[in-house]
């Protein structure tokens, strides 16, 4: 099994050594690499693509959740913080385990365990916390010349990252939402918004073929628009062909 790749984030030096401390009971992941604060670590995620990343919330630049707003690449997060207020917050944005400082190594090695639950069962996670808080909405409202414009989520036929913010295209129109990709995934029905590429999601309901094409693989929505599927994600497209 080839090693998994780990980002610690945390303004205090001692949180980032406790990680590295209780990761070497770990063996296959390796510290790739350490950050400070919060613009940091936006940098280093987008950059270096961890697997898994150790993120505290309170820090200079950019706290946690902006963090998560803000990055393209999407590893897998557990949170590390002083503070249990967030803990809500934390697992609604899917993050795997939420490790309350000062936390000891058994605590750690269970954050560990978490990970070897498969995309189908993270899947079920994200559905049951959104089902427990309401089900997802049928319309949004979303920013289009200084007004807030409700749209249904059903003509959306693309999501596409745009540095910080993400461009919402839809049937008759495009508009600009302030959040970042990766909170914006959470808020629609993961059976019908896919992500295909770390800076795309399609709805399914507009999707019209799939193709490969010299060593590519290419997703054709309803506007005849082609959009380029990235290969860590071809695992989501697969498990729409039967």
């Amino acid at each position: 099994m080839s090693k998994r790749s780990v980002l610690v984030v945390d303004d205090e030096e001692h949180g980032r050594v406790l990680v590295k401390q209780y990761l070497k009971g770990h063996d296959h992941f390796f510290i790739a690499g350490e950050c400070h604060n919060g613009i940091e670590a936006i940098k280093y995620i987008n950059m270096m693509e961890p697997d898994l990343v150790f993120l505290d919330i309170q820090m200079p630049g950019a706290d946690g959740f902006e963090v998560l707003q803000r990055i393209e690449h999407v590893p897998r997060i557990i949170f590390t913080t002083a503070f249990d207020q967030y803990a809500i917050k934390a697992f609604e944005i899917n993050a795997v385990d939420y490790l309350l400082k000062p936390y000891t190594r058994e605590r750690f090695d269970n954050a560990m365990t978490r990970l070897h639950a498969t995309p189908r069962q993270l899947s079920n996670l994200v559905t049951e916390v959104t089902a427990a808080r309401g089900s997802y909405p049928e319309r949004i409202m979303v920013e289009h010349k200084k007004r807030y414009q409700n749209i249904s989520v059903a003509d959306i036929m693309y999501m596409k990252a745009n540095r910080d913010y993400t461009e919402v295209h839809t049937k008759s129109g495009s508009y600009l939402s302030t959040l970042g990709i990766s909170m914006i995934e959470g808020k629609f029905d993961p059976a019908k918004f896919i992500r295909i590429h770390r800076s795309v999601i399609v709805n399914m309901d507009h999707v019209k073929e799939l193709y490969r094409d010299t060593g590519k693989t290419l997703l054709v929505i309803d506007n005849g628009l082609e959009l380029n599927v990235g290969r860590n994600y071809l695992g989501n497209i697969k498990n729409h062909i039967i």
